[in-house]
């Protein structure tokens, strides 16, 4: 089975390098803009409940019936939603996550560990579902997040959570299958799906 994880396309909170996570905040006119059609039309795509990864959805994917699935929404940054580094730069409570590496839970939002096991937890319940309908492709539209989550537990290659960020209306095409009788994913290719 095709495993295709692909991030929403750009926001004004992207542009102005704001944490969005749960903040539903919709695609920019630019962003909406430098999407293109995708070059397969799969039966179904799953989606982040939050508008851009729904708006994305919509323009990747125009003809697919879409699910929206709560369990892969973006990490919730709490008090840090909204806001930039540089606006908080001097927030103590900004200054421990950060030098925490983002491991320590935000401030009345999700710890990285809580919200890695959340999104895949979700993304597992996807692929058996998928596999169980005998369907040989997931299509998945959701944030950076979830998606450095999962290839950060699935892929092992010598990269870091931060390093699998896929750009804006990108991601990545993993393949799924098993040896031995174990789940063995392969990551076959990045994605773009920008202008």
């Amino acid at each position: 089975m095709l495993i295709w994880l692909i991030r929403h396309g750009e926001t004004e909170f992207n542009k102005e390098k704001r944490y969005q996570g749960q903040t539903d905040v919709p695609l920019s006119d630019e962003g909406r803009a430098a999407i293109k059609r995708a070059p397969f039309n799969p039966d179904l795509v799953y989606t982040s409940p939050l508008s851009r990864a729904a708006e994305t959805a919509g323009i990747l994917f125009p003809d697919a019936p879409k699910v929206s699935v709560d369990g892969i929404k973006e990490m919730n940054f709490g008090v840090f939603e909204g806001r930039n580094y540089i606006e908080m730069e001097n927030d103590p409570e900004y200054r421990k996550w950060i030098d925490s590496e983002g491991k320590m839970q935000c401030p009345e939002g999700e710890s990285r560990e809580g919200f890695s096991k959340r999104a895949n937890a979700a993304m597992d319940v996807l692929i058996k579902e998928s596999l169980d309908a005998g369907r040989n492709s997931l299509v998945v539209v959701t944030h950076g997040g979830v998606i450095m989550a999962w290839m950060e537990a699935h892929i092992y290659a010598k990269k870091s959570y931060w390093e699998w960020l896929p750009d804006n209306a990108g991601g990545y095409l993993l393949e799924y299958g098993t040896k031995e009788g174990k789940p063995e994913i392969t990551l076959r290719e990045t994605l773009d799906f920008k202008l």
